[in-house]
Order: structure tokens, then sequence, then C-alpha cells
């Protein structure tokens, strides 16, 4: 198992925009490319969205990104989403693995 953990500075007075389009457009396609959200959340201090998603393998992971970023619903709704410019300046990602295999997860 692997996980996928992200965090996106939105661009000043954007963080609205990212989390909405977050939930209509991003999350909901998830499940069509083999993405599994275990869970998304705001800071509290910045307003950044982070979120954490779940593969079987990096393959696995590969893959599913690779789906999603050519998915032409997702490349559309980015681009209307982005008329007044990107709503992230910028994305950082950490890949995980579980520390104990046993652990269950809440």
């Amino acid at each position: 198992m692997i996980y996928d953990l992200r965090i996106y500075e939105h661009a000043e007075g954007r963080a609205d925009a990212v989390r909405e389009r977050f939930m209509a457009e991003v999350a909901t396609r998830f499940p069509d490319h083999g993405i599994e959200l275990v869970g998304a959340f705001v800071d509290a201090a910045t307003g950044r969205l982070t979120y954490l998603t779940r593969f079987p393998d990096e393959e696995a992971r590969a893959a599913a990104w690779a789906s999603f970023g050519s998915d032409p619903g997702w490349q559309a709704a980015k681009k209307a989403s982005e008329v007044d410019g990107p709503l992230v300046v910028k994305q950082h990602v950490t890949l995980l693995s579980p520390a104990m295999a046993d652990l269950p997860l809440a």
C-alpha cells in the first residue's frame, strides 16, 4: 500500500475556489481513475487544502494520476476555473508507506 499526501498552496484570495473545485471536479472524478480518497482537510491557519489518497502500489498510483490528468472533463473544468489565473501556485507531494503494517487507520 502507498499513500499520496498532497498540499495545495492557493493563489492569493483563491482558497475557496480551490476547495470548491476539489469537491466538485476533482474528488468526484477520483473513483473513475482508481484513486481512493482517504481524507481531505483544510489548514485552519493558512486555508491550504491537504488531501490523502491511497493506492495498492506505485504502478497503480502512476497509472491513476496519468488517467486523471488526461481526463477531458477534468481538463475542461480546470481550464474553466482558471480563466482569471491559476488557483494553485504550488503543489507539495509526499509519498508515504505504512510504518506498521498491522496498524489500522481510523
